[in-house]
C-alpha cells in the first residue's frame, strides 16, 4: 500500500491504518527504537506508542514523508522512554557514546536532541546535511540519528573502523564551522 493511501486511511479514521503503517515501517521504527534502548521490550512499547500518537496526529497533520514522520516518533518515544531509564543511572551504550561524540560540537544547557528539535536550528542542521556529498552524509546520519555502532557502519560501507571514526570526525569539524558561521555558540 502506497504512503498516500495509508494517510488517507488515517484520515478517514480507519483503523486499518494502523496495520498497513505497522506492515510497512514496524520493521523500521523498531530498529531505530531498539539501537537507543537496546532493550526489545521497550523498543516494541515505543513502537506501538508511535501507532497510537501517528493516530492521534493524522489528522490534522498529513506528513509529505510518511517514514520520517514515524520513524521520527518513534525516535522521540525512544530517547524519552532512554531519559527515563537512564535517569538516576548514566550509562553507556551507543546513545551516550553519540551524544558525547556530539558534545564539543552543539554543547548548551539543553541536550542535542532537544536543541536540535528547534526550528532555526534544525533548519540549519538540515542545510548541513544536504551540504554533504551522499556517503559522508549517509554515515553521520547512521551514527548520530540511528546510533548504529561505528563497526557496524564500517561493515556497511566497506571501510574499517578507523576509516568510519575519522570520516566522523571530519564531518563534526566541518558541522561545528557551519554552526559557527551560521552564528551559533560552539
Amino acid at each position: 500500500m502506497q504512503d498516500k493511501d495509508i494517510i488517507d486511511l488515517y484520515f478517514a479514521r480507519n483503523e486499518q491504518a494502523i496495520a498497513e503503517s505497522s506492515n510497512k515501517y514496524g520493521y523500521y521504527c523498531t530498529g531505530i527504537a531498539l539501537n537507543i534502548l537496546q532493550n526489545m521490550q521497550d523498543a516494541e512499547e515505543c513502537v506501538n506508542d508511535t501507532w497510537l500518537r501517528a493516530w492521534n496526529s493524522i489528522p490534522p497533520a498529513r506528513p509529505d514523508h510518511l517514514q520520517l514522520y514515524l520513524g521520527g516518533i518513534t525516535r522521540h518515544l525512544s530517547l524519552d522512554r532512554f531519559r527515563k531509564n537512564t535517569a538516576a543511572k548514566r550509562g553507556g551504550g551507543e546513545l551516550m557514546l553519540a551524544l558525547d561524540e556530539m558534545h564539543d560540537v552543539v554543547a548548551s544547557d539543553a541536550d542535542v536532541p532537544s536543541q536540535i528539535a528547534e526550528q532555526e536550528f534544525s533548519e540549519s542542521f538540515n542545510r548541513f546535511l544536504r551540504s554533504l556529498p551522499e556517503r559522508e552524509c549517509n554515515i553521520f546520519i547512521r551514527r548520530y540519528y540511528y546510533l548504529d555502532p561505528i563497526s557496524l557502519i564500517a561493515k556497511r560501507y566497506g571501510l574499517s573502523v578507523a576509516n568510519v571514526q575519522k570520516i566522523l570526525s571530519r564531518t563534526r569539524n566541518k558541522l561545528r564551522a557551519h554552526l559557527e558561521k551560521e552564528g551559533y555558540a560552539v
